[in-house]
Protein backbone atom coordinates (compact mmCIF):
# COMPACT_ATOMS: atom_id res chain seq x y z
CA UNK A 1 0.00 0.00 0.00
CA UNK A 2 1.41 3.36 -0.96
CA UNK A 3 0.70 6.83 0.33
CA UNK A 4 -2.91 7.86 -0.24
CA UNK A 5 -3.50 10.11 -3.25
CA UNK A 6 -7.31 10.28 -3.20
CA UNK A 7 -7.41 13.69 -1.52
CA UNK A 8 -5.17 15.40 -4.07
CA UNK A 9 -7.46 17.47 -6.26
CA UNK A 10 -6.27 19.95 -8.84
CA UNK A 11 -6.29 22.87 -6.41
CA UNK A 12 -5.52 26.03 -8.34
CA UNK A 13 -4.84 28.56 -5.59
CA UNK A 14 -3.17 26.29 -3.02
CA UNK A 15 0.16 24.65 -3.78
CA UNK A 16 1.83 21.57 -2.39
CA UNK A 17 -1.35 20.12 -0.82
CA UNK A 18 -1.39 16.49 0.21
CA UNK A 19 -2.77 14.00 2.69
CA UNK A 20 0.03 12.15 4.46
CA UNK A 21 -2.30 9.19 5.03
CA UNK A 22 -0.87 5.81 4.12
CA UNK A 23 2.66 6.36 5.35
CA UNK A 24 3.96 3.24 7.17
CA UNK A 25 5.14 3.07 10.77
CA UNK A 26 7.98 0.91 11.99
CA UNK A 27 5.50 -1.38 13.80
CA UNK A 28 3.42 -2.14 10.71
CA UNK A 29 0.65 0.42 11.11
CA UNK A 30 -0.12 3.36 8.81
CA UNK A 31 -1.15 6.97 9.06
CA UNK A 32 -4.92 7.10 8.74
CA UNK A 33 -6.03 8.96 5.58
CA UNK A 34 -8.04 12.10 6.17
CA UNK A 35 -6.40 13.02 9.48
CA UNK A 36 -3.26 15.00 8.67
CA UNK A 37 -2.72 17.26 5.68
CA UNK A 38 0.01 19.65 4.57
CA UNK A 39 0.17 22.46 2.03
CA UNK A 40 1.39 25.90 1.12
CA UNK A 41 -0.55 28.94 2.30
CA UNK A 42 -4.30 29.27 1.78
CA UNK A 43 -4.33 33.01 1.05
CA UNK A 44 -5.02 32.54 -2.66
CA UNK A 45 -7.49 29.68 -2.42
CA UNK A 46 -10.24 29.92 -5.02
CA UNK A 47 -13.91 29.35 -4.27
CA UNK A 48 -13.52 25.80 -5.56
CA UNK A 49 -10.44 25.26 -3.40
CA UNK A 50 -12.30 26.59 -0.39
CA UNK A 51 -15.21 24.24 -1.07
CA UNK A 52 -12.87 21.26 -1.22
CA UNK A 53 -11.00 22.23 1.94
CA UNK A 54 -14.26 22.79 3.80
CA UNK A 55 -15.34 19.30 2.77
CA UNK A 56 -12.36 17.76 4.55
CA UNK A 57 -14.02 18.46 7.90
CA UNK A 58 -10.89 20.08 9.31
CA UNK A 59 -10.73 20.78 13.02
CA UNK A 60 -7.57 22.93 12.96
CA UNK A 61 -5.41 24.75 10.44
CA UNK A 62 -1.90 25.47 11.71
CA UNK A 63 -0.34 28.44 9.90
CA UNK A 64 3.41 28.62 10.51
CA UNK A 65 3.93 31.88 8.60
CA UNK A 66 5.16 35.01 10.29
CA UNK A 67 3.78 38.52 9.99
CA UNK A 68 6.07 39.37 7.08
CA UNK A 69 4.82 36.34 5.14
CA UNK A 70 1.22 37.28 5.79
CA UNK A 71 1.82 40.87 4.74
CA UNK A 72 3.34 39.63 1.47
CA UNK A 73 0.81 36.90 0.65
CA UNK A 74 -2.28 37.86 2.62
CA UNK A 75 -4.23 36.02 5.33
CA UNK A 76 -5.64 32.55 4.82
CA UNK A 77 -9.16 32.32 3.47
CA UNK A 78 -11.65 31.53 6.19
CA UNK A 79 -13.06 28.02 6.34
CA UNK A 80 -16.36 27.64 8.21
CA UNK A 81 -16.14 25.82 11.50
CA UNK A 82 -12.35 25.51 11.39
CA UNK A 83 -10.02 26.66 14.17
CA UNK A 84 -7.17 28.73 12.71
CA UNK A 85 -3.97 28.76 14.77
CA UNK A 86 -1.04 30.97 13.77
CA UNK A 87 2.23 29.69 15.23
CA UNK A 88 5.13 31.51 13.53
CA UNK A 89 8.20 29.32 13.27
CA UNK A 90 10.45 32.20 12.26
CA UNK A 91 10.68 35.72 13.61
CA UNK A 92 9.21 38.34 11.22
CA UNK A 93 12.50 40.25 11.26
CA UNK A 94 14.69 37.18 10.89
CA UNK A 95 16.19 37.26 7.43
CA UNK A 96 13.94 40.11 6.21
CA UNK A 97 16.84 41.84 4.46
CA UNK A 98 17.96 38.54 2.99
CA UNK A 99 14.56 37.75 1.46
CA UNK A 100 14.29 41.30 0.18
CA UNK A 101 17.60 40.73 -1.60
CA UNK A 102 16.28 37.44 -3.03
CA UNK A 103 13.32 39.29 -4.54
CA UNK A 104 15.03 42.48 -5.67
CA UNK A 105 18.81 42.06 -5.50
CA UNK A 106 21.10 42.38 -8.47
CA UNK A 107 23.31 39.60 -9.77
CA UNK A 108 26.34 40.71 -7.79
CA UNK A 109 24.36 40.57 -4.55
CA UNK A 110 22.91 37.17 -5.36
CA UNK A 111 26.30 35.74 -6.27
CA UNK A 112 27.89 37.14 -3.11
CA UNK A 113 25.19 35.72 -0.84
CA UNK A 114 24.22 32.44 -2.49
CA UNK A 115 27.08 31.00 -4.52
CA UNK A 116 29.58 28.32 -3.50
CA UNK A 117 27.15 26.44 -1.26
CA UNK A 118 26.12 29.42 0.85
CA UNK A 119 22.42 29.09 0.05
CA UNK A 120 22.31 25.39 0.95
CA UNK A 121 24.27 26.03 4.14
CA UNK A 122 21.80 28.73 5.12
CA UNK A 123 18.88 26.37 4.63
CA UNK A 124 20.49 23.60 6.68
CA UNK A 125 21.19 26.08 9.49
CA UNK A 126 17.57 27.25 9.42
CA UNK A 127 16.36 23.69 9.98
CA UNK A 128 18.72 23.30 12.92
CA UNK A 129 17.49 26.58 14.37
CA UNK A 130 13.85 25.49 14.07
CA UNK A 131 14.62 22.34 16.02
CA UNK A 132 16.75 24.07 18.65
CA UNK A 133 14.75 27.26 19.24
CA UNK A 134 11.17 26.40 18.34
CA UNK A 135 10.47 23.59 20.78
CA UNK A 136 7.59 25.48 22.49
CA UNK A 137 5.88 25.89 19.13
CA UNK A 138 6.33 22.28 18.08
CA UNK A 139 5.27 21.16 21.56
CA UNK A 140 2.05 23.14 21.19
CA UNK A 141 1.27 21.56 17.82
CA UNK A 142 1.88 17.97 18.91
CA UNK A 143 0.00 18.35 22.17
CA UNK A 144 -2.93 19.74 20.18
CA UNK A 145 -2.88 16.71 17.89
CA UNK A 146 -2.71 14.46 20.94
CA UNK A 147 -5.94 16.09 22.13
CA UNK A 148 -7.57 14.79 18.91
CA UNK A 149 -7.72 18.20 17.28
CA UNK A 150 -7.90 16.44 13.92
CA UNK A 151 -8.29 16.44 11.01
CA UNK A 152 -5.53 19.04 10.89
CA UNK A 153 -3.76 20.91 8.11
CA UNK A 154 -0.25 22.29 8.58
CA UNK A 155 1.05 24.94 6.23
CA UNK A 156 3.58 27.73 5.87
CA UNK A 157 4.26 29.77 2.72
CA UNK A 158 5.46 27.07 0.33
CA UNK A 159 4.56 24.08 2.50
CA UNK A 160 8.15 22.89 2.23
CA UNK A 161 10.32 23.94 5.16
CA UNK A 162 8.36 25.01 8.26
CA UNK A 163 5.40 22.78 7.42
CA UNK A 164 7.75 20.08 6.13
CA UNK A 165 9.70 19.95 9.37
CA UNK A 166 6.56 20.11 11.54
CA UNK A 167 4.97 17.24 9.61
CA UNK A 168 8.22 15.28 9.94
CA UNK A 169 8.21 15.80 13.72
CA UNK A 170 4.58 14.69 13.99
CA UNK A 171 5.28 11.60 11.88
CA UNK A 172 8.37 10.83 13.94
CA UNK A 173 6.29 11.02 17.13
CA UNK A 174 3.87 8.33 15.93
CA UNK A 175 6.63 6.05 14.70
CA UNK A 176 6.54 6.56 10.94
CA UNK A 177 9.51 4.99 9.20
CA UNK A 178 12.33 7.48 8.67
CA UNK A 179 12.62 6.66 4.97
CA UNK A 180 8.89 7.29 4.53
CA UNK A 181 9.21 10.64 6.32
CA UNK A 182 11.98 11.64 3.94
CA UNK A 183 10.08 10.43 0.87
CA UNK A 184 7.05 12.52 1.83
CA UNK A 185 9.25 15.54 2.47
CA UNK A 186 10.84 15.23 -0.98
CA UNK A 187 7.42 15.21 -2.66
CA UNK A 188 7.57 19.01 -2.37
CA UNK A 189 10.02 18.94 -5.30
CA UNK A 190 7.37 17.71 -7.73
CA UNK A 191 6.87 20.38 -10.43
CA UNK A 192 3.17 20.86 -9.68
CA UNK A 193 3.91 21.38 -5.98
CA UNK A 194 6.82 23.79 -6.10
CA UNK A 195 6.55 27.35 -4.84
CA UNK A 196 6.52 29.90 -7.64
CA UNK A 197 9.70 31.93 -7.37
CA UNK A 198 9.02 35.63 -7.51
CA UNK A 199 11.44 38.41 -8.38
CA UNK A 200 10.87 42.14 -8.58
CA UNK A 201 9.82 43.50 -11.95
CA UNK A 202 13.04 45.50 -12.23
CA UNK A 203 15.38 43.04 -10.51
CA UNK A 204 18.56 42.52 -12.53
CA UNK A 205 18.67 39.05 -14.08
CA UNK A 206 14.98 38.44 -13.44
CA UNK A 207 14.44 34.67 -13.48
CA UNK A 208 17.34 33.89 -15.80
CA UNK A 209 18.99 30.45 -15.67
CA UNK A 210 21.84 31.84 -13.56
CA UNK A 211 19.46 33.43 -11.08
CA UNK A 212 17.36 30.27 -10.84
CA UNK A 213 20.48 28.19 -10.23
CA UNK A 214 21.54 30.54 -7.44
CA UNK A 215 18.08 30.47 -5.88
CA UNK A 216 17.48 26.73 -6.29
CA UNK A 217 18.77 25.67 -2.85
CA UNK A 218 16.31 28.06 -1.19
CA UNK A 219 13.31 26.54 -2.95
CA UNK A 220 14.36 22.87 -3.04
CA UNK A 221 13.47 20.21 -0.50
CA UNK A 222 16.79 18.47 0.09
CA UNK A 223 17.60 15.42 2.18
CA UNK A 224 20.53 17.32 3.68
CA UNK A 225 18.14 19.88 5.19
CA UNK A 226 16.00 17.28 6.93
CA UNK A 227 19.14 15.42 7.99
CA UNK A 228 20.38 18.66 9.58
CA UNK A 229 17.20 18.80 11.68
CA UNK A 230 17.66 15.21 12.88
CA UNK A 231 21.33 15.91 13.58
CA UNK A 232 20.31 18.85 15.75
CA UNK A 233 17.99 16.58 17.73
CA UNK A 234 21.03 14.43 18.47
CA UNK A 235 23.41 17.31 19.15
CA UNK A 236 21.04 19.17 21.48
CA UNK A 237 19.10 16.32 23.14
CA UNK A 238 21.00 13.12 22.46
CA UNK A 239 18.67 11.77 19.79
CA UNK A 240 15.17 12.04 18.30
CA UNK A 241 13.51 10.09 21.12
CA UNK A 242 14.92 12.40 23.79
CA UNK A 243 13.99 15.39 21.65
CA UNK A 244 10.39 14.18 21.66
CA UNK A 245 10.29 13.37 25.38
CA UNK A 246 12.46 16.15 26.83
CA UNK A 247 12.24 18.86 24.20
CA UNK A 248 8.57 18.48 23.31
CA UNK A 249 7.38 17.02 26.61
CA UNK A 250 5.70 14.00 25.05
CA UNK A 251 5.05 11.31 27.64
CA UNK A 252 4.23 7.72 26.69
CA UNK A 253 0.57 8.62 27.26
CA UNK A 254 0.84 11.57 24.85
CA UNK A 255 2.48 9.33 22.25
CA UNK A 256 -0.29 6.77 22.60
CA UNK A 257 -2.96 9.44 22.18
CA UNK A 258 -1.18 10.70 19.07
CA UNK A 259 -1.15 7.19 17.62
CA UNK A 260 -4.83 6.75 18.41
CA UNK A 261 -5.62 10.05 16.67
CA UNK A 262 -3.47 9.52 13.57
CA UNK A 263 -2.86 5.83 12.94
CA UNK A 264 -4.81 2.85 11.66
CA UNK A 265 -4.09 -0.87 11.70
CA UNK A 266 -5.66 -1.32 8.23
Amino acid sequence: MTQQQSAEPALTGVRNFRDVGGLPTVDGRRVRPGKLYRSGHLAHATDEDREFLTGLGLHTVFDFRNAADQALEGPDVELPGVRNVNIPLTDPAEGADFWRMVRDGDLAQLRAALSDGQAADRMARSYRIMVRRRTPEHRRVLHSLAESHVPALMHCAAGKDRAGLSIAVALLAVGVDREAITADYLESNSPHRRYRVRRGKNAEGGLSPEVMELLAPLFDARVSYLDAAFSEMTDSWGGPERYLSEGLGLTPAHRERLRAALLTDD
